[in-house]
């Protein structure tokens, strides 16, 4: 299948939307809002045909299933970036030079951003209104997961465009099928900047195969070290909702360190596990602590390959070491800079952790469930930036921007 046509028309309108009023976009944004609750049946049928196609012990169906709850939550996230300040024409620098040469720095579109994600209908919604608001058209790769899903959605934005007159080619979806990728990856007269969304299998190949420059959310290999001197009933709480709140997001905890003078507090740490079936991977050390003090079918021992592993679903690896320089070095070689976090009552380590761990955010006495753009108070977010160019951690408005610099003289040459 030939997409230049599509292409070329998302490229075209992309320039339209640096001239459409900032009322006109917050309008479309909100409308948006009330239509999602509206169509809420209509999306939720579309959801149910994608659902059907799925194992329910797939880690990718909760991701991929659509309620009426999130979609209530969707709603309110573009009602937030509705309200939100435009990121577009912000003056970043300004100076004039003893020559009478005028400079300006402004803040920019991208142009137009594509998007290849799985199966999570919900991006459809969240980077739509953050690329409408930013100023950037946008190209869609969802996968065949959720095409019935991503297809009523975007019939969905089309019409709500339409209605206030905006070019609908602002958001196009593309076949689920691997040639779309292959065309999208390979458009650079049209496309600016890639995104990847999903599996690190997913990321790998984009980043391998992309002409067009791409910013890379990578996958969430999230841990948290429990230290000695650590608070108990703190580290317990932490611990159970980093892991179980949600188990199929990027930020959800995939391997405890544990200071080996704090073992026998494992088994307290372990009881909110242990409710929610959480299936532990354990060291020696830690297996022999629980032992008789956690469900046997839930109970394992680990191999290496447990250590560096994103599980998307209810099973943490825990790992014995002897001190904060242990943890990190164990955290710095297994993560994918995501997010880590340390609990700990002590100043000094926490400062030393949050000095020395790589990741896009470091927590302390924190649940890693707050790395999302909504809980950072950017409205919502395009992705979980993992790179160290250009943005890095849940990017926002600002992040899916650019700059241009402005010059102006009253007739100067140079010599």
């Amino acid at each position: 299948m030939d997409l230049e046509n599509i292409f070329i028309k998302v490229k075209q309108a992309s320039r339209k939307l640096s001239l459409l009023p900032e009322e006109k976009v917050v309008t479309v944004l909100e409308e948006l809002a009330a239509s999602a609750l509206q169509a809420t049946g209509t999306i939720l049928a579309a959801n149910e045909k994608d659902l059907a196609r799925m194992p329910a012990d797939d880690p990718k169906f909760d991701r991929l299933k659509l309620t009426e709850e999130r979609i209530a939550a969707i709603a309110g996230d573009l009602r937030n970036v509705a309200s939100l300040p435009s990121p577009l024409g912000n003056v970043l620098s300004e100076r004039t030079l003893e020559n009478g040469l005028e400079l300006k720095k402004v803040t920019v579109p991208l142009g137009v951003i594509g998007i290849i994600y799985e199966a999570r209908p919900n991006v459809t919604f969240d980077v739509f209104s953050l690329c409408l608001r930013s100023g950037n058209a946008l190209l869609l790769k969802g996968g065949s997961d959720a095409q019935e899903s991503n297809t009523a959605i975007v019939r969905l934005i089309h019409e709500v465009l339409e209605r206030n007159g905006v070019d609908k080619n602002v958001v196009q979806l593309l076949p689920p099928d691997r040639e779309a990728t292959s065309q999208l990856l390979q458009a650079v007269k049209y496309v600016d900047i890639i995104i990847p969304r999903g599996s690190q299998g997913l990321i790998n190949y984009v980043r391998e195969h992309s002409k067009v420059p791409v910013i890379e959310t990578g996958a969430g290999i999230v841990h948290t070290y429990f230290d000695e001197f650590a608070d108990l009933e703190k580290g317990k709480e932490i611990v159970v909702n980093a892991k179980t709140r949600r188990v199929s997001v990027c930020n959800a905890l995939d391997c405890l360190l544990i200071h080996q003078n704090r073992l026998s507090d494992l088994i307290i740490i372990a009881e909110g596990l242990a409710a929610k079936e959480v299936a532990l991977y354990a060291d020696a050390a830690a297996y022999q602590v629980l032992k008789g003090h956690y469900p046997p079918d839930l109970l394992y021992m680990a191999t290496a390959a447990h250590f560096g592993t994103e599980f998307l679903s209810l099973k943490m690896s825990v790992k014995t070491v002897t001190g904060l320089e242990e943890a990190i070095d164990h955290i710095n070689t297994h993560s994918s800079q995501h997010s880590e976090a340390i609990i700990s009552e002590s100043e000094q380590h926490v400062e030393q952790f949050m000095r020395a761990v790589d990741a896009a955010a470091v927590y302390a006495n924190t649940s890693t469930a707050f790395t999302d753009g909504a809980q950072f108070g950017l409205g919502a977010e395009i992705g979980i930036s993992t790179q160290k160019l250009h943005a890095r951690g849940p990017m926002a408005l600002n992040e899916i921007t650019s700059y241009k610099w402005l010059v102006k003289s009253n007739g100067l040459v140079r010599a």
